[in-house]
């Protein structure tokens, strides 16, 4: 039997179903964060600091503006700051509209509320905003503002630095180096194919298990 994984986490998220292991003769999977580097912290623990975050921001006047995926990652980061605040949170309209789908699946979230396009004081409040709004014109509304992102990318702090975020936030929607590795290994494959980021190293760390494992080409396969 041929198993393949598409995208997949092992962290649990309260917005989704978990992760079934499942054993298979072939397993397909993605490489997207298959270095050692690439190890995420407990996602209540990055909540935390993003509700720190945003308290000091607000104490400074500023508005904090956190960037993150309109679908999955925003209403998964609304769900894990409740256990650390109760402030309403601003939406960017894409946000918006997949987080009304969420709610009304039953999924429990901070109130929110779109971003319009009245004038209004937003210092001191909390912005989710796609990545794709960033340094646009649609920014310019918020005023005085600090910037985060969340993305399994920030990991390394180089990539918060080039792509001109003020502080970067580990949370991410892909498997991590462990999770990768223990998730190839418990599918008892007797072959592992490997596609769409650090393939090449992952493989390569498995065949050093024992596995038969190579990197697949795909299409698009290098946008990881």
């Amino acid at each position: 039997m041929w198993l393949v994984s598409g995208d997949f986490k092992r962290q649990a998220d309260p917005t989704c179903a978990a992760y079934e292991p499942l054993s298979c003769d072939v397993f397909v999977s993605e490489a997207t964060f298959a270095l050692p580097v690439y190890r995420w912290p407990a996602t209540a623990q990055v909540a935390e600091e993003i509700a720190r975050w945003w308290r000091s921001n607000r104490d400074r006047g500023m508005a904090s503006v956190l960037c993150c995926y309109a679908l999955g990652k925003a209403q998964r980061v609304l769900a894990e700051l409740r256990a650390f605040m109760d402030q309403t949170v601003f939406v960017h309209g894409s946000v918006d509209s997949m987080v009304g789908v969420y709610r009304r699946a039953g999924v429990s979230m901070l109130p929110t509320q779109a971003v319009g396009s009245e004038r209004r004081d937003y210092r001191g409040e909390l912005i989710l905003a796609p990545p794709a709004a960033a340094g646009t014109p649609w920014m310019r509304r918020f005023g005085e503002h600090a910037t985060g992102f969340c993305s399994g990318w920030m990991r390394v702090r180089g990539e918060r630095r080039r792509r001109g975020y003020d502080r970067g936030f580990v949370i991410s929607d892909h498997a991590d180096w462990e999770a990768l590795t223990a998730t190839c290994l418990a599918t008892g494959a007797r072959q592992v194919l490997l596609t769409h980021g650090y393939s090449d190293a992952l493989a390569r760390y498995l065949r050093e298990q024992g596995l038969e494992a190579s990197a697949l080409q795909t299409a698009y396969g290098a946008e990881a």
